[in-house]
């Protein structure tokens, strides 16, 4: 990829459909025991509420398009870290599957990164799945570190209350 071929602008209400439609590739990487059609509805439903918000003062949504095919998308927002500090938060990196490593998760995340700098912020953060081993390798290039670990057990049977709780 050429940096003719694919830029990064702000997202504009009429890439909404095509940006919606790119939700589904968010679900790379979500433990195989979680239900596919809730993943399907969360992913879908973290875009649209990102879109729904574009134009919050604390938020930006930027979009990846070669000429008028949306490619890619990152929305960052201002969030308070369990220190009290304000980071710079990447809800949302998606790249449409036959534009992958062909450098526009690099554009977009130097864009979250560059939104975050304006603002003065130190940090920028993120969450991707653990089973997610490119994303975490993309990342882990761009010179991001894992900083929380979260631990799931499946239940094999659900007990009954004991009696007094």
């Amino acid at each position: 990829m050429s940096d003719a071929e694919v830029r990064v602008r702000r997202y504009d209400p009429c890439d909404r459909e095509a940006a919606v439609l790119l939700a589904t590739r968010l679900e790379t990487g979500v433990a195989h025991w979680r239900h596919a059609d809730a993943v399907r509805r969360a992913v879908v439903g973290w875009i649209e509420t990102s879109l729904a918000d574009a134009d919050a003062d604390d938020r930006g949504v930027y979009i990846a398009h070669d000429g008028g095919d949306i490619v890619g998308l990152v929305t960052v927002a201002e969030r308070r870290h369990f220190t009290g500090e304000i980071d710079a938060y990447v809800g949302e990196l998606v790249v449409k599957a036959t534009y992958e490593r062909r450098g526009v998760g690099t554009l977009l995340i130097n864009t979250a990164e560059e939104w975050a700098r304006r603002r003065g912020l130190r940090n920028l953060t993120l969450e991707t799945g653990a089973a997610n081993g490119p994303a975490r390798a993309f990342y882990a290039r761009c010179g991001y570190q894992e900083e929380d670990i979260r631990l799931t057990k499946t239940l094999s049977h659900y007990s009954l209350p004991v009696k007094g709780e």
